[in-house]
């Protein structure tokens, strides 16, 4: 059984993961070429990666909800510091503490609110990329193709000792490393053809008596890896082999895979909630405007380097965030915030109640209803009517005892948060 596995990852956490993944891949193929005939390992990913960002959305949508209430968050996070930029005491320190506690009890976050969800989905991440850069440590379909070659090349005088010696010349990264095991040399045929210096020629040279079978072979898994060109191989070496062979298809196919990946990854960061420009702490603004643009390029420098298979994955990854951020802003958009915050500091305080803690007392600042918050950098304009209704509120309450709820009150409460938040 070691040696059935010995080329998938066996990494604590990752490595279950990607058997795991890996079982769903090779159902796709199994699935693909039983019913319609299809063996193309392009098309699985394209459905692997719909799949898997499926299994991924109650994560997404908390994440997002997370960033949507943050949005909202934030303009009374920066009223606290403002309030408190020049207060260095103990006793400010913990007001300010305070005060920015209640905010986060109100609206049911923490400030490591989308931390955990990223913790769950890295390691899913680093187990796609094993599961597609080693498919066929996973997928039994396409191990099959290799099987019969790699156990004549393994049966062959000096056939283990060339393979592993063609896989330290390609400088290619073989999971297992043992080179008497035929998946370890099935690994390196598959990494034939993105290994650079390595290729199928140099089977042929070593092994002529196999060249029928090193040839079918070939032919074989370079059709299943044909999605308009090899995506086994890297952008970067089609784009030299076009070079060499004066191909322009075959160069527009090496360029566009990274300048897709690049182009949907810029409008995922543009339909992400974005941080208005009067924020306050211009250092974070500005780290994440640069985080913003170099996605993008990163994006595309990967994919150029590795296998088009990641490139391929991480395009149609990034059409799939897209749909998804696309409906869940037209799903947080029909929210009610102020019921969302109702529900969560009830929430907050049935958790301190088991606790035997008292109920969280929500601050004045924390007591502002969203929908009155304009976007930092943007005040809101008061008509001369409205300010005079506003005065003439405000002076009855403290004319008069009105109950509690009236107008009058409410405008008071507003006159009173103005005052105390100039100080």
């Amino acid at each position: 059984m070691a040696g059935i596995l010995l080329t998938q990852n066996n990494t604590f956490i990752i490595g279950d993961v990607a058997r795991i993944l890996g079982w769903i891949m090779n159902v796709l193929f199994n699935f693909l070429n039983g019913v319609f005939g299809i063996q193309n390992i392009g098309l699985c990913i394209i459905l692997f990666t719909v799949i898997i960002y499926l299994l991924m959305l109650p994560l997404t949508i908390k994440q997002q909800k997370f960033s949507k209430l943050s949005a909202k968050m934030n303009p009374e996070l920066q009223e606290i510091q403002k309030k408190y930029k020049n207060k260095k005491d103990n006793q400010s320190m913990m007001a300010m503490n305070e005060e920015t506690q209640a905010v986060y009890a109100k609206y049911g976050v923490s400030p490591t609110g989308s931390c955990l969800q990223l913790i769950i989905q890295m390691p899913i991440l680093f187990a796609l990329y094993r599961v597609i850069m080693n498919v066929p440590a996973y997928v039994n379909g396409i191990k099959d193709i290799f099987v019969q070659l790699a156990n004549q090349i393994m049966a062959a005088p000096g056939g283990s000792a060339f393979m592993e010696e063609l896989s330290t010349n390609g400088r290619m990264y073989i999971e297992g490393k043992d080179f008497t095991q035929v998946n370890t040399i099935i690994d390196v045929l598959y990494k034939l053809q993105d290994s650079g210096t390595a290729t199928w020629q140099m089977l042929i040279d070593k092994f002529p008596e196999m060249e029928e079978l090193i040839r079918s072979t070939q032919v074989s898994i370079n059709h299943m890896n044909n999605f308009g060109i090899n995506i086994a191989n890297s952008p970067w070496n089609i784009a030299r082999s076009a070079l060499a062979a004066g191909s322009v298809l075959m160069l527009i196919g090496a360029i566009l895979v990274p300048f897709l990946a690049a182009f949907t990854q810029w409008l995922n960061v543009k339909m992400m909630p974005q941080p208005s420009s009067g924020d306050s702490n211009d250092t974070m603004n500005a780290t994440m405007k640069s985080m913003n643009m170099m996605m993008p390029l990163m994006s595309a420098w990967f994919c150029f380097t590795l296998p088009a298979g990641m490139g391929l994955y991480w395009i149609m990854g990034a059409v799939v965030r897209g749909i998804q951020q696309w409906a869940i802003n037209k799903y947080m958009d029909r929210l009610d915030l102020d019921d969302i915050i109702k529900k969560n500091v009830e929430k907050n305080n049935r958790i301190r109640e088991k606790k035997g803690l008292p109920p969280q007392k929500i601050n004045d600042i924390a007591r502002t209803n969203v929908k009155a918050i304009e976007p930092a950098g943007k005040k809101k304009t008061m008509t001369d009517e409205e300010r005079k209704a506003a005065m003439e509120a405000s002076t009855n309450y403290y004319k008069n005892s009105d109950k509690e709820g009236s107008l009058a009150s409410k405008a008071a409460m507003v006159a009173r948060y103005n005052e105390k938040t100039k100080k």
